[in-house]
């Protein structure tokens, strides 16, 4: 870790106001100490949080941060990245947010392969509206407005990244401390968009995927000798449908970032001032 940042440097003085017990607890704590063991400051670090009691993240964390619009929280993060390539950008979002409403944003976030990071707290349900079904509850997962569960497959986050081609891809269990914020970690140092799933229970609302269920059914692909950078064995552990996994589960080892490729080095605010040559006669002709 570094000698002069601590993971308490990037707590704020508002409390969290999240139930006892809520998962992104562990979630939030596990991003402060990655944050901290990559020798980033508080005052060079921009969180983007979307809306859900996710979308609180920012308040409770010590940097720059934008509480968003709901499922928006991408676009901002690669605004902000556009902007200013130094900060380190981090995005924050709920299952609802980024897999439902912002599920359009999510494919062109990660096929744009921005150097970023991306942490989904994944409870498998909308919490904040008080217990509705949401696009990774289980088709037969039962709601007050689901009576009979969704009758619906579940969206896979991890395959929709894949398939818009990913190229930084885990999932980890926000409970489990230690591996949690390595992974995240490992994101974060990734060149390019790094995509975390986090298994966050609702204690709430989800008595049906509670940390008592993922303890005694996730897999770590590490104790698996999963090759993360085997494309072939990622997809395979992906697409299984009666296993979950927490761990990298693939990592383009040949990952360039879309700073990188395009040339954006520069912050906008070093951009000289007026117009562009021609640009206001290009105005004209469509005004």
């Amino acid at each position: 870790m570094s000698t002069e940042i601590r993971f308490t440097d990037f707590k704020a003085d508002t409390q969290p106001t999240w139930c006892p017990g809520c998962g992104d607890f562990g979630t939030m704590n596990g991003m402060m100490k990655a944050l901290a063991e990559t020798g980033n400051h508080p005052d060079e670090t921009f969180i983007v949080a979307g809306i859900g009691c996710s979308g609180k993240i920012g308040s409770y964390m010590h940097a720059y941060a934008l509480h968003g619009v709901h499922g928006r929280a991408l676009p901002v993060g690669t605004g902000v990245k556009l902007a200013n390539p130094d900060p380190e950008v981090m995005v924050a979002g709920g299952d609802g947010d980024g897999f439902s409403i912002g599920a359009g944003h999510f494919v062109h976030a990660v096929r744009r392969n921005l150097d970023m990071t991306y942490i989904v707290m994944d409870n498998r349900i909308y919490g904040l509206t008080k217990g509705q079904a949401s696009p990774t509850s289980r088709a037969d997962f039962e709601t007050a407005t689901t009576p009979e569960g969704p009758q619906q497959p579940p969206v896979n986050p991890l395959a929709l990244a894949l398939a818009a081609g990913g190229t930084f891809i885990a999932q980890t269990f926000a409970t489990d401390a230690k591996r949690h914020a390595e992974i995240v970690q490992a994101a974060i140092e990734h060149d390019g968009f790094g995509f975390v799933n986090v298994f966050s229970p609702c204690v709430t609302f989800n008595d049906v995927d509670t940390y008592e269920y993922f303890r005694g059914n996730l897999v770590d692909v590490a104790d698996a000798d999963h090759d993360p950078t085997d494309y072939d064995a990622a997809t395979s552990v992906i697409m299984d449908r009666e296993q979950e996994y927490q761990g990298i589960l693939w990592q383009d080892e040949q990952s360039v970032s879309y700073h990188t490729q395009h040339g954006v080095t520069d912050p906008m605010i070093d951009v000289g001032a007026g117009a562009p040559e021609g640009a206001m006669d290009l105005v004209r002709e469509f005004y």
